[in-house]
């Protein structure tokens, strides 16, 4: 690691004085700390104990906890311990009831919490969670559905929100269960949702019921960009946790490539970004959304540097940070600002999903572009 972190040093030094050239996508990496530009901005817009207990805060967090672990900058690890102190009871209890698969992202935090301070409260309320699952209910073959008043559906969203915290506890606790559930609901997901494109379809109705649900196969009418950058970041992120010797490995590695593909087809050549709705780029009025573009190309470099994936894929990778960087920018006073972020969004048709608002700052886009620089700094 030493030896590692010293030729990483002075690669960036030669570089700076002209001495070397750099590989693609190191040098799309801008000298500014993209991760530290983004992260003091948002912390000192957004003060811990002003942020809530939903998915998108809990994205954010656990991209500035990447951040930390990187820079290893006190300051993010004190953010989010703040946070953490705001919203958690000595007994684990958050006032949460846990009747959707959104408010379990959090879950990853309480675990960074109980592994970085020792606290018991954070363990208890990662417990209280875990516990929910055993009366949650499921699909007949066993998917855990988005939202308790939502009968029979899973939406490609939850399998981000669920899946990577069964992984992290399994791996924290010793519980196998979690941690064969964490791989075995995205099978299930994906048996259902999977689209022949290489993508996803956004949501399944077991039921038929919905009035998005085609009535012979429960899927829903569009491929919506974020819902698949969700599944694919919940596939590499559980794969980081999954023991070797799982015999569902292989089976998620493959729908990795199986992804890989898909986002290599559906890319966009002239921003290197993803429409909203990337099967239809010539759709009037569709439009190439950044986070989306953050998670793809984040779920690409991330399976390259495994060795999920060969390294054909770097020119995609290389496109869409470049495309993903398009969209960011500081200031002289150092506030950030990310564009073009699809807010929270349901399951509709094409209208629907060309019309939702694109918002500057979202913190969809802020999680997401912390996932996606922080991968591309460990990649070089």
């Amino acid at each position: 690691m030493a030896t590692r972190t010293a030729f990483r040093l002075l690669c960036a030094i030669l570089a700076a004085v002209g001495l070397l050239s750099l590989p693609t996508t190191a040098s799309a990496v801008p000298r500014t700390d993209l991760s530290r530009a983004v992260a003091d901005s948002t912390i000192t817009a957004h003060p811990a104990a002003s942020l809530g207990l939903g998915y998108t805060d809990a994205l954010f967090l656990l991209g500035l906890y990447r951040v930390y672990q990187r820079t290893h900058e006190r300051r993010y690890l004190d953010y989010i311990e703040g946070w953490g102190a705001a919203k958690v009871a000595p007994d684990g209890d958050t006032g949460n009831p846990y009747n959707d698969l959104d408010s379990m992202l959090a879950g990853n935090v309480f675990l960074v919490l109980a592994r970085e301070t020792g606290d018991t409260r954070y363990s208890l309320a990662a417990g209280r969670i875990r516990d929910r699952l055993d009366t949650y209910p499921r699909t007949s073959d066993g998917g855990f559905i988005h939202n308790t008043g939502f009968t029979g559906q899973l939406w490609a969203d939850g399998a981000f929100m669920l899946a990577p915290f069964l992984a992290h506890y399994g791996a924290a606790t010793g519980d196998s269960i979690a941690t064969t559930q964490s791989a075995r609901q995205l099978l299930t997901y994906f048996g259902h949702l999977k689209d022949p494109s290489g993508l996803l379809y956004h949501a399944y109705d077991e039921t038929r019921t919905q009035s998005w649900a085609d009535p012979a196969t429960g899927h829903s009418p569009e491929v919506w960009c974020r819902a698949v950058g969700w599944f694919g970041a919940a596939t590499v992120d559980v794969l980081d946790s999954l023991p070797r010797t799982s015999p569902d490995r292989r089976a998620l590695i493959g729908i990795v490539g199986y992804l890989a593909d898909g986002y290599g087809k559906s890319q966009d050549p002239a921003t290197g970004r993803w429409f909203q709705l990337p099967l239809k780029p010539t759709l009037t009025g569709n439009w190439t959304e950044t986070s989306c573009s953050s998670l793809y190309t984040y779920v690409l470099s991330r399976a390259i540097q495994r060795g999920y994936i060969g390294r054909e894929y770097q020119p995609v990778v290389d496109r869409g940070y470049a495309g993903v960087r398009d969209r960011v920018s500081v200031a002289d006073d150092g506030t950030t600002q990310i564009t073009v972020i699809g807010t929270g969004t349901s399951v509709g048709d094409a209208a629907y999903y060309l019309a939702r608002p694109r918002a500057t700052n979202d913190f969809h886009g802020i999680g997401a572009f912390l996932y996606l620089n922080e991968q591309i700094m460990d990649a070089l």
